[in-house]
């Protein structure tokens, strides 16, 4: 039985759901892939509940904090003010969880708790975009140095399997060409446009009244968490180091009805599509709404649904639909790549 010490950063949403699954899961997780999973530390804002032997108690920890406790006033374990490079430097552990809030200004505080887990010899599972974005090229060369692995399958589209694809199914292949539905909130705001015929207005109320979209959906609308999605893709398939200033990017919020209904008419659909092009050394990474033939296997998404379709020289063209895009989706996200890079650990 292999044993992997855990440090999680971030006990949000996303952080609750990945624990709550570990503790669901455990046993059958020892079971199936010969791993004993233990969680030694849990990190927020205001401080850290660090288990020094063993793991923490999963349940009650979840318990204490949606009572209304947190973290670091978790009694026997509550670390208040412990930092995660604090927790990293002082307790002996085997891998990051990194579920920190996503950053994109300057990818703190996620950057600093990549970079100290890999420079203490601990693979990261990462489902914050921000400095992986940023930093991607650092980041990635601190891992090969250390012999670490970073493993991003929850920053790239939650549920949707993105990277998992193109690695390890379409390995041998050149793939030419990356097309993605990489955000729900859009798709879900083109959907009810294309269906009822109602305004982007009207569309993007019903989706935020439904919690599909944020407060302030600038991010999702205006293209870039599809961007930020894609440049994370193609770096990591075709080995670049792409950023934000690489991407030309245009969102879904000058589409009118017309528009769409044009479109309807011809027996097009319109998406927000997240493309990136290779082949011959030059890459061009690109987001914008595109017309789609309804036989494109994109034009199929519907609703708050993600894809990833890759165009190949060998296996033409491969499609992955569906991902859950929740805290729960992005949850089973970070416990798939936990146990991948657990058991894939020489």
């Amino acid at each position: 039985m292999r044993r992997r010490r855990i440090v999680l950063c971030g006990f949000g949403r996303v952080g609750q759901a990945f624990t709550t699954l570990l503790a669901e899961r455990v046993a059958e997780i020892e079971t199936r892939y010969g791993l004993h999973l233990e969680l030694t530390a849990a990190v927020d804002i205001g401080g850290a509940a660090v288990a020094s032997q063993g793991g923490l108690p999963l349940l009650p920890l979840l318990s204490h904090v949606r009572e209304g406790g947190t973290v670091e006033t978790f009694a026997g374990f509550g670390r208040p003010g412990m930092t995660g490079l604090e927790v990293m430097q002082e307790i002996p552990a085997d891998v990051l969880v990194e579920a920190t809030p996503t950053n994109l200004s300057d990818g703190e505080p996620g950057r600093t708790h990549l970079l100290g887990a890999l420079e203490q010899g601990m693979d990261v599972v990462s489902a914050n975009k921000g400095p992986l974005v940023l930093y991607y090229r650092e980041i990635h060369e601190l891992a090969r140095r250390q012999g670490c692995g970073v493993y991003i399958s929850a920053a790239t589209a939650a549920a949707l399997p993105t990277v998992d694809v193109g690695e390890v199914c379409l390995a041998g292949s050149h793939i030419l060409a990356i097309e993605g539905i990489l955000n729900g909130t859009t798709n879900y705001i083109l959907s009810r446009m294309q269906s009822e015929g109602c305004t982007y207005e009207v569309a993007l109320k019903a989706a935020q009244e439904q919690g599909i979209a944020e407060t302030d959906p600038r991010l999702d609308v205006e293209g870039w968490d599809t961007a930020n999605k894609l440049i994370l893709i193609a770096n990591r398939i075709w080995g670049t180091a792409f950023g934000p200033q690489d991407v030309t990017v245009e969102g879904i919020t000058a589409l009118t009805v017309e528009e769409i209904a044009s479109a309807k008419q011809r027996g097009e659909v319109v998406k927000l599509i997240g493309r990136a092009e290779g082949g011959e050394g030059r890459h061009r990474l690109s987001v914008a709404p595109r017309l789609l033939e309804e036989t494109h296997p994109l034009a199929a998404v519907h609703g708050s649904e993600k894809a990833i379709s890759y165009l190949t020289d060998t296996m033409d063209r491969i499609t992955v639909i569906g991902g859950r895009s929740s805290p729960l989706g992005a949850g089973a996200a970070l416990l798939k790549d936990l146990i991948n890079a657990s058991r894939h650990k020489t």
